[in-house]
């Protein structure tokens, strides 16, 4: 099981990324991942930081498909792919939530579902050995082959729900979930998509788990300070089922909080719902974030 860190939303300039890359690596973190957000472009930056920071593994956690076209965003990650090297990237991608859907780019949510799986045929055909799309869709046409002879970068998609859990499972390599706990991987998550993934020959899937960790001796006070932002995080309708199919009381309760006997306790039993990367946002005032970061940098090696 590798933990690995989320790069946060925040960063407002490509050094800035580059710094934290290189701070990841630097305390033996095997790989960073970077979201796709309203400010810098997440696969351009990352290719800046795989050129200035060597080894480490770089991934979007996630980029978005709305507004992105498969053949440029396969392009693109395939360009991070050869300026990383083998085995160094992953993209992620996934369908935001509603109001960015409609409000950014004017894609209703309702049609998503059928528009990710005509992404995800265009960039598994783009990822295979023919590097070729062939995709007349009710959303999308894709019809080229691609010259580059690049090692293939890896692919998840950020799915919650069984239909996309489903696609996750036959068209890429796993998934990458937020705001999803124990209960909900081990009894739906996890068994959705190997089923899918057996079922289309394809290898076992990666499940990776973004979370928020705090390693703290103040359990109430980081909880008092963490909940109110989980709790607006799962205002979107897909975070709240989430939270909702774990039954906790609040948000705040799938979040790793406590000292480091009480987190890794917890971080095995994702390990055993069928986890295979901690995608760790560690929050907490300064000195917590030290003792997190520190901690798990010593769990990772």
């Amino acid at each position: 099981m590798r933990i690995s860190i989320y790069g946060g939303s925040d960063a407002t300039t490509v050094a800035e990324v580059v710094a934290r890359v290189r701070a990841a690596a630097d305390e033996g973190f095997p790989s960073f991942w970077l979201p796709q957000t309203a400010g810098l472009d997440a696969l351009t930056a990352l290719a800046v930081a795989a050129h200035a920071v060597p080894s480490i593994a770089l991934g979007t956690a996630v980029v978005p498909i709305q507004g992105r076209h498969p053949i440029p965003l396969e392009k693109q990650a395939l360009t991070l792919a050869d300026a990383a090297g083998a085995g160094r990237v992953t993209l992620g991608v996934g369908v935001t939530h509603k109001p960015v859907s409609e409000g950014w780019y004017g894609i209703p949510y309702k049609s998503v579902v059928g528009l990710c799986e005509e992404e995800l045929r265009a960039l598994d055909g783009l990822l295979s050995a023919s590097r070729k799309a062939d995709v007349d869709g009710e959303y999308i046409r894709a019809h080229i082959e691609l010259p580059l002879k690049i090692a293939r970068p890896g692919l998840v998609v950020a799915a919650l729900g069984p239909k996309m859990l489903d696609l996750a499972g036959r068209y890429s390599d796993g998934t990458v979930t937020w705001m999803t706990g124990v209960a909900t991987l081990r009894n739906d998550v996890v068994p959705r998509i190997r089923a899918a993934a057996a079922a289309a020959a394809r290898p076992a899937p990666r499940v990776i788990v973004g979370i928020p960790v705090c390693v703290t001796s103040d359990v109430a006070g980081a909880r008092e300070r963490l909940g109110p932002g989980m709790a607006g995080t799962a205002r979107m309708a897909s975070y709240a089922r989430m939270v909702a199919a774990e039954g906790v009381a609040e948000p705040v309760d799938i979040a790793l909080i406590g000292d480091e006997n009480a987190v890794a306790e917890r971080i095995d039993g994702f390990g055993s719902a069928g986890m295979t990367e901690l995608l760790a946002n560690v929050l907490g005032d300064p000195d917590e974030r030290a003792r997190t970061r520190a901690f798990l940098a010593a769990r990772s090696s």
